[in-house]
């Protein structure tokens, strides 16, 4: 049994390019074994607070002194990292805002990659503690970033494999939608190519 965890990032909903990719990564794995479990985060209908001073004085306070806003900051950041602790998958759908995440996505990303929690530091320095997991990144963008000119621009995928390796989550796939605004590729086109894409991924991991 797998135990997914599914988290959308896109304001699109249900028309979201990269949600409908993410979407069908999960069905094939759960045609692939029935028992698996999936767990929902739509960080567009439901966002998170950004990290705000409860929180950041909460990391150095003893439990003791806990005031009742930091009990309650600390618990969020613990109940979302619960989530990426018991997943075994993690698939990601995120889509492109002005170059890189969108800033949902990244208080999602603030609340989770904590000391003590989901890194350490030791002599050899940093090391991140969620390790042996699978990360596939579903990232859409109207025009196409993975190569040529447009390259340069994309702090999607960089930043991500930064944030995320650093706690552990080094096993990643990429899945792009690209080029859904462009004339020459088009929205259809972009799906059919990493449906396609993400199928071959499964494949080798079967």
């Amino acid at each position: 049994m797998k135990n997914i965890l599914l988290i959308q990032s896109s304001p699109r909903g249900s028309e979201s390019y990269s949600q409908r990719v993410a979407d069908s990564i999960v069905n094939e794995i759960k045609d692939r074994d029935p028992n698996t479990t999936v767990t929902f985060r739509d960080l567009a209908q439901d966002p998170l607070p950004h990290v705000g001073p409860a929180f950041v004085s909460a990391l150095s306070a003893k439990p003791e002194e806990l005031t009742a806003a930091q009990s309650e900051a600390l618990a969020l950041s613990d109940a979302l990292i619960g989530e990426l602790v018991t997943a075994d998958v993690i698939v990601l759908a995120v889509p492109m805002h002005n170059f890189g995440i969108p800033s949902t996505l990244k208080a999602w990303i603030d609340h989770v990659v904590r000391a003590g929690r989901t890194f350490t530091y030791s002599e050899r320095g940093p090391e991140g503690l969620l390790k042996g997991k699978r990360l596939i990144l579903v990232l859409a963008s109207g025009g196409v970033y993975s190569n040529g000119a447009a390259k340069q621009l994309d702090f999607q995928e960089p930043y991500l494999r930064a944030a995320l390796g650093f706690i552990g989550l080094t096993d990643i796939e990429v899945v792009r939608v690209e080029g859904v605004a462009m004339s020459a590729i088009g929205a259809d086109k972009a799906l059919a190519t990493a449906t396609a894409h993400s199928r071959e991924i499964l494949a080798r991991a079967a």
